[in-house]
């Protein structure tokens, strides 16, 4: 068994890569630790945590523990996340964003269907960033990954969830446009990789990485 001061920092470790609320008992099994030691030792951390006003705290939540961040301290962090630079995105990276969020799930054909380009790069380039990532496969396509935001991608944009996205209306200038934008979307399924000479070409904007 692992001494406390051990025990205590690597459950800080855990907890802090977690982004759910995990059982003592789980943290014991992968600690090979008593449960009553690991119990104790959550209970006093989130009591340190506490008295010393840190800005973060230790919560027993649904079952498990997960680390939060001090309600003082809220409206600092929401204006950090607020104010994250998406410039530093190309071009190229937030048109495919943009393809996955308003269509999720959906396959990198079905990216490059919208864009008219290869979106292979772009599309790495925002798992990488953790904005995106791969949601299981879509049978009705080859058996093609199929993509999703993820719970970053809110954060950074401010989102509590994918309901309030800006409606395509706001980026159409006019009404046949905006049909063309839906219809591209709800059709981008099916142009998958029959038409793979054409969406293969390549695109300079593709080779931009997001930093």
């Amino acid at each position: 068994m692992p001494s406390d001061v051990t025990l205590r920092g690597a459950i800080e470790a855990l907890l802090f890569v977690s982004d759910e609320p995990v059982p003592a008992a789980r943290v014991a099994k992968i600690l090979e630790s008593d449960t009553t030691a690991v119990s104790e030792a959550l209970e006093n951390l989130a009591g340190e945590y506490r008295e010393a006003e840190r800005g973060f705290q230790l919560r027993e939540v649904a079952g498990g523990w997960r680390l939060y961040t001090h309600p003082a301290y809220h409206e600092a962090i929401e204006q950090y996340v607020l104010s994250w630079d998406t410039r530093r995105l190309s071009q190229a990276a937030l048109e495919a964003l943009a393809v996955i969020a308003y269509h999720q799930p959906v396959t990198r054909g079905g990216v490059n269907a919208v864009r008219g380009v290869n979106s292979e790069a772009v599309i790495s380039s925002l798992i990488e960033k953790g904005l995106v990532k791969e949601a299981g496969r879509d049978r009705e396509a080859g058996n093609a990954i199929l993509y999703t935001t993820t719970r970053a991608f809110l954060e950074k944009f401010g989102l509590k969830s994918l309901d309030e996205l800006p409606p395509l209306e706001e980026f159409a200038p006019d009404p046949i446009t905006e049909k063309a934008i839906r219809d591209r979307l709800g059709g981008s399924r099916t142009q998958v990789a029959s038409d793979g000479e054409d969406l293969a070409r390549s695109h300079e904007d593709d080779v931009d990485e997001i930093d």
